[in-house]
Parts: C-alpha cells; structure tokens; sequence
C-alpha cells in the first residue's frame, strides 16, 4: 500500500473532499485546505510529499505561489489542476514549476 503525505488545496469543497477520500483509500495521508496561505505554510514548514493544487484560490493562485514553494523545497512535486483547462495555463504552470512529462 502506498505511503506518504500529500496536500490538497481547492477552494471547491467538494474536489477536496473527493480527492481526500480517493487519497485516503489508496492510502495516503491527506490534508486538505481552500485557502493558498495554508498551502503555503505547510510547504514552508516542510509537510507534505506532494502537493495537488488549483490554480485560483479565494486568497490568491497557484502561479504565484509556485515559485515561492519551488525556492524552499525544489524536489517537492506539484500537481495543478484548473477548471480552466487550457494550453496556455499547462504552459503557465509548467514554466512556475508544476509537475509536467
């Protein structure tokens, strides 16, 4: 069974709580927020073995938090998902950081 830490950040309670529970079972430990300050102080306090994110959040956005997150933990990998689903914003997030292949 998988191990580790990953978190979540969404402002739609009902993706984290999908996400959560599809994390949960597979066995990981998740913790989830809607708010971009949390995110951010967990990355910064060193949590997390990944981290899945939108990208507009009520107290800002995953491209600007991206970089912040990449100086203090580089090898952290980052997932972004959007609603706003278009080349330009893979292109966006990949360039910040984000998980690409």
């Amino acid at each position: 069974m998988p191990t580790g830490n990953i978190l979540v950040a969404d402002d739609d309670a009902a993706i984290r709580t999908v996400l959560n529970q599809a994390l949960a079972r597979a066995g990981y430990e998740v913790r989830t927020t809607g708010q971009a300050a949390t995110l951010w102080t967990w990355a910064a306090q060193g949590l997390g073995d990944l981290i899945i994110t939108d990208v507009v959040m009520p107290d800002g956005n995953a491209f600007d938090l991206l970089p912040r997150i990449k100086r203090v933990r580089p090898e952290l990998p980052i997932i972004v998902m959007s609603a706003q689903n278009t080349f330009m914003t893979a292109i966006k997030a990949s360039e910040r950081g984000a998980y690409s292949t």
